[in-house]
């Protein structure tokens, strides 16, 4: 696991401006964050994004892991797939660490099975708080057939 910064003042801001103020260009400054706390990565990975819940892509349209995790793959070089569905509306913001996980108990779904076969994933996500999505779709992408799974975030609570 990856973290590009600490989630303050500035990351914050940052954070808010592209969930709740559709600053789309902010997505492009969180992947260059991203991309410098890195390590070189085989051109064979395959870069994911943790699924927003359908009612909050709607009501911002767009998906802004999903942003991140495109620019982020444009800035390496990498292929960018959707490889997980997310079942379900739960939104996490205010919930304990134990509702977390409970709530994300089975919430993802594989997709594009075939490029998950032995392969090599990185699952990028803006925000970390508890680690309860990031376990929770590694381990579908991992049950699913990916050999390796990494994940990287924008910035950690602490």
């Amino acid at each position: 696991m990856w973290v590009g910064t600490e989630y303050v003042s500035h990351s914050k801001a940052l954070v808010r401006s592209l969930k709740y103020e559709r600053a789309q260009a902010a997505a492009k400054v969180m992947a260059i964050v991203i991309s410098e706390a890195l390590p070189y990565l085989d051109e064979a990975v395959v870069v994911t994004a943790i699924p927003t819940a359908s009612s909050r892509v709607r009501q911002r349209g767009y998906n802004h892991a999903r942003l991140i995790a495109k620019e982020l793959a444009d800035i390496r070089g990498l292929h960018y797939a959707d490889t997980l569905h997310r079942m379900g509306q739960t939104r996490q913001v205010g919930a304990t660490r134990k509702q977390r996980f409970a709530q994300l108990q089975g919430m993802f779904r594989p997709r594009n099975e075939y490029l998950l076969q032995e392969a090599t994933i990185l699952l990028v996500d803006d925000v970390l708080t508890t680690g309860a999505s990031m376990q929770e779709a590694a381990k579908t992408l991992r049950f699913a057939g990916a050999k390796h799974v990494y994940g990287v975030v924008f910035a950690q609570k602490k």
